[in-house]
């Protein structure tokens, strides 16, 4: 009877072996062993700063006499649009035409409140270049939408005038940090 529950226990444990790895049900958001899940969601306390620094920002703009003919970040800027390796590299650019931006901004008063929000993106920068994408299926890299939003944020400082860039990117900053970077973060899974 021993004999017969060892080939049981045996012929299951070889079977498990063959079935593969057991799926679980957190996802895997890894790029060349990088784990970037903890920019799902950033803290409330992190919400709050960027919050009070859009805030301060729309108020400074709202001083400025300014208009802009066109939408550098237009409503269907949607990275479930992307394949999942050409998000991270749209959600690089983005982050550093914001960084750029808001790096810029002359108004003394607001230095104090784009500090830490600042350094929040700029360590979220750090991180996804040092995760990396990962690599694009073989063959030759698709033009498409990515290579247009690419295009469109490398271009927007020479056709746009300083307070439109500062305007689209302060309205752009929620989107960034909720939906890009949550999509970003979730790999596979954003859908």
């Amino acid at each position: 009877m021993a004999a017969a529950g060892i080939l049981v226990l045996v012929t299951v444990v070889l079977g498990l072996a063959r079935a593969g790895p057991v799926p679980t049900s957190k996802p895997i958001t890894t790029w060349r062993g990088c784990h970037i899940g903890s920019f799902k969601s950033l803290s409330p306390r992190e919400l709050e700063t960027f919050k009070k620094a859009k805030d301060a920002l729309e108020e400074s703009l709202l001083l400025k006499n300014w208009r802009c003919g066109s939408r550098l970040f237009p409503r269907p800027w949607d990275l479930r649009q992307l394949q999942v390796w050409e998000r991270p590299v749209a959600l690089e650019a983005e982050l550093a035409l914001t960084l750029k931006v808001l790096g810029a901004v002359a108004d003394p008063a607001l230095g104090d409140v784009l500090d830490q929000p600042l350094s929040t993106l700029r360590h979220i920068q750090s991180q996804l270049q040092a995760c990396g994408p990962a690599p694009p299926p073989a063959g030759p890299r698709p033009r498409g939408r990515l290579q247009h939003w690419l295009d469109r944020l490398q271009q927007a400082p020479r056709k746009e005038s300083p307070d439109c860039l500062e305007a689209s990117v302060t309205f752009n900053l929620f989107r960034l940090l909720s939906r890009d970077l949550k999509c970003v973060a979730s790999g596979h899974l954003c859908a």
